[in-house]
């Protein structure tokens, strides 16, 4: 699974790297280091008012805050790893 956070301005100013840490903190926890592979991107043209954009794999998703990320984490990559 490739998951693309992206780093453009926008979502830059909106927190991507904490959201790339937040990634970084569940990949890492889990013990799924060989399953998923983190990238950054430039804008992705999905800029959104409100959070971040992030890809995974060919599903994109916008809008992704701190708040919500556990949510999107559980909801939209523990999932597909599950299916796999």
């Amino acid at each position: 699974m490739i998951i693309r956070i992206c780093v453009g301005s926008s979502c830059h100013l909106k927190g991507s790297e904490e959201i790339v840490g937040l990634l970084q903190k569940e990949i890492g926890e889990r013990g799924l280091d060989g399953r998923i592979t983190l990238a950054g991107q430039f804008c992705s043209g999905n800029c959104n008012r409100i959070g971040v954009t992030v890809q995974v794999d060919d599903e994109v998703y916008t809008g992704i805050t701190p708040e919500h990320f556990h949510e999107f984490f559980t909801e939209k990559v523990l999932s597909k790893i599950k299916e796999k």
